[in-house]
């Protein structure tokens, strides 16, 4: 049985509000008060176990009443539960598998914060994607899509224009504007050294450039695997698939481009280099457009759906 445990902390004129909204709810169990002995913030201390599929409209009714911003909520996720009783029943269908907004939408801000190492991580992906460009090694290409953090604040862009967030969406655009820069820019320079003792690889040398080449020539593909990337993206962190997600990290060209970009300038190839820049562009912008339509229609499938079998 899918659920969550939910930590709650009220104001004690808020309370009985909050304790009715709870008790009239089948699809809540387990639920502990506390009074009194809450502290920072003060209050009434409320536990409370929530199955997933009334958990949106709980949630939804307790910040009605003002309680996330009075007092503080924590959701936390249970791995397994036994219930037994009538309660069991609470919960079929697909219902049982509708996401918990909140926690999906606290889940993609949590992406979406740039601290240093954000910076730190797109300049590393930058380097290894150099390497794999001047040594022909598509893993070194695999391995730079994988350390690369980029897709955090493109999902992150995405919800801001869904929740017409514009603070989030001028955040992400200048963390990945300049993150890429950075990129770029100590790419170039490691590129120049890698030309100047003539690390490239002999192959790269003559001009026999199958990884550069496949990254620096945008077609019909990138636009369907960024699209496609983008719509699985958004439904792996909504239902926090993992595995999912990292098949979304090494199927897009954003990190290996921003990588061929500083190379090709390094070793005097503009058009390769004008390609890698229209790849990237292309990946993002898919990216961004089709993580914040799917979110838009997986919203409308699962009201739709919580409606039907609620």
């Amino acid at each position: 049985m899918d659920m969550i445990h939910v930590r709650a902390v009220s104001p004690p004129d808020l309370s009985d509000r909050v304790i009715g909204t709870l008790s009239d709810n089948p699809g809540v169990l387990n639920l502990v008060v506390q009074p009194g002995t809450a502290h920072n913030p003060d209050g009434d201390a409320i536990v409370f176990d929530l199955l997933t599929g009334a958990a949106n409209d709980v949630l939804r009714r307790l910040r009605a009443l003002h309680l996330d911003s009075r007092g503080s909520i924590v959701i936390e996720p249970v791995d397994m539960a036994f219930v037994g009783g009538s309660t069991a029943s609470a919960q079929q269908g697909l219902i049982t598998h509708t996401p918990v907004w909140d926690q999906v939408e606290a889940r993609i801000r949590a992406e979406g914060t740039y601290a240093p190492s954000f910076y730190l991580y797109l300049v590393i992906a930058g380097l290894i994607g150099a390497v794999g460009i001047v040594t022909n090694s598509q893993i070194l290409i695999v391995a730079a899509m994988v350390v690369g953090p980029e897709y955090g604040a493109i999902v992150s862009i995405a919800l801001g224009l869904y929740r017409g967030n514009h603070p989030r969406i001028r955040q992400g655009l200048r963390a990945l504007l300049v993150g890429f820069l950075l990129a770029i820019a100590v790419t170039f320079l490691f590129s120049v050294i890698i030309r100047w003792f003539g690390f490239e690889s002999e192959a790269f040398r003559r001009g026999i450039r199958p990884v550069s080449e496949l990254i620096d020539t945008p077609n019909f593909f990138s636009f369907a695997v960024a699209g496609l990337a983008g719509i699985v993206g958004v439904v792996s962190l909504t239902e926090a698939k993992t595995s999912a997600l990292l098949g979304v990290f090494i199927s897009v060209t954003t990190i290996p481009a921003a990588a061929d970009i500083a190379v090709s300038v390094a070793f005097g190839n503009g058009a390769e280099a004008w390609g890698s820049l229209v790849q990237l562009l292309v990946n993002i912008a898919v990216l961004i457009v089709v993580g914040t339509a799917t979110l838009r229609c997986q919203r409308a499938i699962w009201r739709r759906v919580t409606a039907r079998d609620g």
